[in-house]
């Protein structure tokens, strides 16, 4: 018998092993579901290919525009980890660091959809795997600019090896850029940004850094760590000095740390 259990990070485990995390949102949001709703949530989006992991995304109304389900569609996951590309569940890739779910990737892509239109210029810190770089890059379109950075070399390396398999042309003509960088500052040297997403747990004075690359009108995604206690937050920049932040889910994300640190648990 599979003993399912699903503690207050919103971590699911079945018989003690951790498989996936969902979301605890407040209402206005996602509608706040049941213990037991969570639980079949959790893997009742996994599929036996990138059509209908996605497919059913969308039929649980995760995935509510028709352009991010296009985008989820065009990006195949099995380019980017591999095993189980298609298990809605967050797989470690190496160097201290996981893939998120392809749920999460879906809620802050829904998140960022205001922002992700025709020439919009993106940014993804703690790029890893490169997935959601190519995710910016497809709901976007040929004239957007998204720009990943990461702080190990070999996810860097991976990236782009891994968006030369999946999106080739993006590469080519520099509409997905890939460098080395400390993310918990941001990327400055091709600043400002429509929208910035961050794939670690940001401390309350890194993001404050970030933020001041986005245009005015601009959105950062960001999971932040106060003390412990994570979740994800909408950051809008409505003036030249004015931020609005939003709470949007309780999540658990890796953190935001330097290389060494990140390495050392590795």
């Amino acid at each position: 018998m599979n003993v399912v259990s699903i503690d207050t990070s919103g971590i699911v485990c079945i018989n003690s092993r951790i498989e996936a995390l969902v979301i605890i949102s407040p209402a206005s949001v996602y509608p706040i579901l049941s213990c037991a709703q969570l639980a079949t949530m959790a893997w009742s989006c996994s599929g036996q290919s990138n059509e209908e992991l996605v497919s059913k995304l969308r039929t649980t109304n995760i995935i509510k525009h028709d352009f991010i389900k296009q985008a989820m569609l065009e990006v195949d996951r099995a380019n980017f980890v591999a095993t189980r590309p298609y298990e809605d569940a967050p797989q470690r890739i190496g160097y201290g660091i996981t893939i998120s779910a392809p749920h999460m990737h879906a809620y802050c892509l829904e998140y960022l959809a205001p922002l992700l239109k025709p020439g919009a210029k993106c940014l993804d810190i703690g790029c890893g795997s490169g997935i959601f770089c190519s995710y910016l890059s497809a709901a976007c379109g040929s004239d957007s600019t998204v720009v990943g950075v990461d702080h190990i070399p070999e996810l860097v390396t991976m990236s782009k090896d891994n968006c030369e398999k999946d999106c080739p042309d993006a590469l080519a003509s520099q509409r997905v850029q890939l460098y080395l960088a400390d993310g918990r500052k941001g990327f400055a040297a091709e600043a400002p940004y429509d929208c910035i997403h961050i794939g670690a747990a940001m401390q309350p004075d890194d993001v404050s850094v970030v933020q001041s690359q986005l245009k005015v009108g601009g959105r950062l995604v960001t999971p932040i760590d106060h003390t412990g206690r994570q979740g994800l937050y909408q950051i809008d920049r409505i003036g030249e000095d004015e931020f609005k932040t939003t709470f949007l889910l309780g999540v658990r994300y890796v953190p935001m740390t330097d290389p060494e640190s990140q390495l050392a648990a590795f």
